[in-house]
């Protein structure tokens, strides 16, 4: 699949700060860092991956003139998460977004998924989350002001074979979102998730054979599977001022009926 024309920025989240997790690479998480660079934000990028986080930030300073800085996390670590928001705080003063990126997949028939493989995925990709999501409320609640967007996906609406852990971990992740927002409502930080059905990139494309992507992408009306620029797309509407009167929300980002 060849990659989309860029699209101009519109400064929608000028002055802004962000984070955004599993920033590295070529996925979501790096599309959607560069797409806040290119609306205005000063974004920091996180991922695990020390040396991708470099090559991720060198490649958002080739596009718009300025380095991002870099934490390394792994969202399995409360300690990392913790020295990961210190570290954001203090180089920006204070967070206005955070996205949560980071999961994990595989496949597993369920009769035949081992206990490792069934807490590997939830514990990156429910606990992660949510172990992020309350360190950011921690900060934002107490300035009254604040945005999280999680990356679910529709198959936590639906189902699909050898994706009980998957699906269980971003069903979570669409619950979590829901009650996050209502308990923070009041003090005006907001908590919205997208979920997408299908965004290609290099690395889904080394760990999901390439039956599997080509049936999924046929799948969806558009007979192709998204760029992951048109998740970075909807991820910054959620956390523009575009998006103000919306909480608790789940966003299906997918040319499928969820």
């Amino acid at each position: 699949m060849n990659a989309l024309p860029r699209r101009p920025g519109h400064q929608l989240l000028a002055g802004r700060t962000a984070l955004v997790t599993a920033a590295a690479g070529t996925g979501i998480g790096f599309a959607t860092a560069l797409r806040f660079a290119e609306e205005g934000a000063r974004v920091a990028l996180s991922d695990r991956h020390q040396r991708r986080l470099g090559e991720a930030a060198d490649r958002i300073a080739e596009a718009t003139g300025q380095r991002p800085p870099t934490v390394v996390c792994d969202v399995t670590s409360q300690e990392a998460v913790d020295t990961m928001f210190a570290t954001v705080v203090g180089e920006f003063g204070h967070l206005d977004v955070l996205v949560n990126n980071a999961g994990l997949g595989g496949t597993a028939e369920l009769v035949e998924m081992t206990d490792q493989q069934w807490s590997g995925v939830l514990d990156v990709s429910l606990n992660g989350t949510f172990r992020c999501t309350r360190a950011a409320l921690r900060h934002m609640v107490p300035r009254g002001t604040g945005v999280v967007v999680n990356n679910a996906s529709v198959i936590g609406w639906r189902a699909q074979r050898g994706q009980a852990h998957y699906a269980a971990a971003k069903a979570g992740v669409m619950a979590l979102t829901r009650c996050a927002a209502v308990e923070v409502g009041r003090s005006g930080v907001r908590v919205n998730a997208v979920a997408p059905s299908i965004a290609m990139h290099e690395h889904l494309a080394k760990v999901t054979s390439e039956e599997l992507l080509e049936r999924l992408a046929q799948d969806e009306a558009f007979g192709r599977a998204a760029d992951p620029s048109e998740i970075a797309d909807v991820i910054v509407f959620l956390a523009s001022d575009y998006s103000s009167y919306m909480t608790g929300e789940v966003v299906s980002v997918s040319s499928q009926h969820a």
